[in-house]
């Protein structure tokens, strides 16, 4: 691994496991320091362990949405690390299955909190306390399900959709000094995802010209890129990151 991050402090919503966890490894493979957030403290220990302790991550218990939490965390970044240089914002919940006639629209409203007005805030605190004077670069972890259907997560996919269209929002506004981009995965094999392969992984697989599911680490690699040097002449833009399966369906 090369040391592009070194001297950066990244901060990683939703990375006690999953994407966000693979995100937060690779990133400290690359020299960053990170910080990582989730809803239990004992799973971010577990993380933060793994991650090489406190020398290079810092876990920040917390909801996503909850406002004093990401002060907290963009706080503690910079007193710890000296610095906030990089945000990830993949927390995201699909609380429900089925079909948009019979959504709960407090459910509806819940997931659009979570999934895309947080990942606002999230920047929004970033940049007042850091990247406005120092620049700096997001990466918001969006979903294929928010350019083409997905039935029975309608809701989840009208919410990724909203977040692209944000980072390209974003993108313009903050730039020249920090760019914004996103990733928009198929289905990875987290529990997260369980419920749309879990007993049926071949089958799914089968659609993928590249013939199985993503891994957390096929994300953390395009997201590195992303929030790297590599990536200086990009903002604004969503990556699809799918196995070709768009390209296989015509999405």
């Amino acid at each position: 691994m090369s040391d592009r991050f070194a001297g950066q402090t990244a901060i990683i919503t939703g990375a006690s496991r999953g994407i966000g966890l693979a995100i937060a490894e690779r990133l400290v493979a690359e020299g960053a320091k990170v910080v990582i957030t989730g809803r239990k403290a004992d799973a971010l220990a577990e993380a933060v362990a793994g991650l090489g302790g406190p020398d290079h991550a810092l876990g920040v218990a917390g909801h996503a949405a909850d406002t004093a939490h990401q002060d907290e965390a963009v706080t503690r970044a910079i007193d710890t690390f000296g610095s906030a240089d990089l945000l990830v914002n993949n927390t995201g919940i699909n609380p429900v299955y089925g079909p948009l006639m019979e959504l709960d629209p407090d459910v509806a409203r819940n997931v659009v909190e979570v999934n895309v007005l947080s990942a606002l805030s999230w920047v929004q605190k970033t940049y007042k306390a850091w990247m406005s004077g120092h620049g700096g670069a997001v990466v918001n972890v969006a979903s294929l399900s928010g350019i083409r259907p997905e039935p029975g997560i309608g809701m989840y996919g009208a919410s990724k959709a909203m977040l692209m269209h944000l980072t390209k929002e974003l993108a313009v506004e903050m730039s020249p000094r920090v760019r914004v981009n996103a990733v928009a995965p198929a289905v990875v094999k987290t529990r997260f995802a369980a419920a749309l392969y879990e007993g049926r992984e071949d089958a799914v697989a089968a659609e993928y010209p590249l013939m199985r599911l993503g891994a957390p680490d096929d994300i953390a690699g395009v997201v590195a890129f992303l929030l790297s040097g590599d990536a200086a002449w990009m903002t604004g833009r969503t990556l699809v990151v799918d196995g070709g399966l768009a390209a296989a369906g015509g999405g």
